[in-house]
């Protein structure tokens, strides 16, 4: 796999996932990020292409979500969709104005298939239209591209500058040659491989926590939900035998989930424990009724259990460390040995009984 990025910044568009699906399905990876995402981390990703989504507000507001201009600078193709769009033309000094017709709905559009972007299309196609402001003059050097009847600028480029915008939805099945555009975006504009899929991003990321993790142990705390399962599945195939999952059972799951969450987990290339912290929990919630406070309680109890079980893990001793510590007679690998032992509640204990036979207790 090239490694190779689509960057999609998020303008609060509904769609977003949508896009970011559409590119996966092209073999292409792409991530969504926050519209506020600085320039300089852009530039570091180095993506082949930037998608601006579409959004619910005004450019022209002074409130509206926005991006810094320079993002437009940076030589990386840029396509913007419905409220991208309009973006891309108010920063680079063209007009954006409300209209005095909305435009929801499937729409024909006449497209100008001699440029890349539309290369392949027939038209008149349908689209997916779902806007009410419109682009009413167009910055310098940026041409139309495609017309409604209601529409004049529906879609716009300035393959100088390689900026492109469509004021429909190309995500959507709605609009019938969607997929081809998009296609057309990321291979014939930002000279994609097209070479990604689940299993070579699931190889690439094993990799990578594998020369993360190193020898290392790793503890994940558990919840049963799909983000931390998943968490768990990854690095188990990454690094098995390094890895504890903690699940605290707070007395609040539904019927049988936590023995549900066991049997899938235990028994696994990892050490799943369940910690039994019901009673801990309810005696902290007896008594309130404001669900602020029983959530704030709930999320306070919980990250004290998760540390105490942490802590608990922390001083373990290893035996096979401990054995080879010994055997070597080295001075640091025993320092530190003795040092974990100190740390455990026994070693503790053994050195109190120590201290006090020492001063004749």
């Amino acid at each position: 796999m090239t490694g190779e990025t689509v960057l999609i910044l998020d303008f609060g568009g509904q769609y977003k996932e949508l896009i970011a699906r559409r590119v996966r399905e092209h073999g292409v990876y792409s991530e969504i990020r926050s519209c506020k995402m600085p320039v300089e981390e852009i530039r570091a990703m180095a993506p082949k292409g930037i998608i601006f989504t579409g959004g619910p507000d005004s450019v022209y507001r002074d409130d509206s979500p926005t991006c810094d201009k320079a993002v437009l600078e940076l030589g990386i193709p840029v396509l913007g969709i419905c409220y991208g769009m309009q973006l891309i033309c108010h920063l680079c000094g063209g007009t954006v104005e409300a209209g005095t017709k909305r435009e929801y709905g499937v729409f024909p559009i006449t497209l100008d298939t001699s440029l890349p972007l539309f290369s392949g299309c027939t038209v008149p196609t349908d689209v997916l239209m779902s806007h009410t402001d419109l682009v009413t003059a167009l910055p310098e050097g940026f041409r139309v591209a495609g017309h409604t009847d209601l529409t004049p600028v529906a879609a716009y480029v300035n393959e100088e500058r390689r900026l492109y915008g469509v004021q429909f939805h190309p995500e959507v099945t709605n609009t019938v040659q969607g997929n081809l555009i998009l296609k057309n975006f990321l291979f014939d504009i930002c000279g994609c491989a097209g070479d990604y899929s689940m299993e070579s991003f699931l190889e690439t990321k094993i990799r990578e926590i594998r020369e993360q993790v190193g020898s290392e142990k790793v503890l994940l705390g558990l919840s049963g939900g799909v983000d931390s399962s998943v968490c768990a599945a990854l690095l188990a195939r990454a690094v098995p035998g390094q890895l504890t999952c903690i699940y605290v059972d707070h007395g609040l799951m539904r019927q049988g989930e936590t023995e549900e969450i066991r049997s899938v987990f235990e028994n696994k290339a990892l050490d799943f424990r369940c910690v039994d912290a019901a009673d801990r929990f309810l005696a902290k919630l007896e008594g309130v009724t404001d669900p602020e406070q029983k959530r704030k309680i709930i999320g306070r109890e919980f990250a004290l259990v998760f540390e105490d079980e942490a802590k608990k893990l922390g001083a373990a001793i290893d035996p096979a460390a401990a054995e080879r510590a010994v055997r070597s007679g080295d001075a640091a690998q025993l320092k530190a040995l003795l040092t974990q032992i100190l740390s455990t509640n026994e070693g503790k204990a053994l050195a109190e009984k120590l201290s006090r036979f020492e001063n004749g207790k």
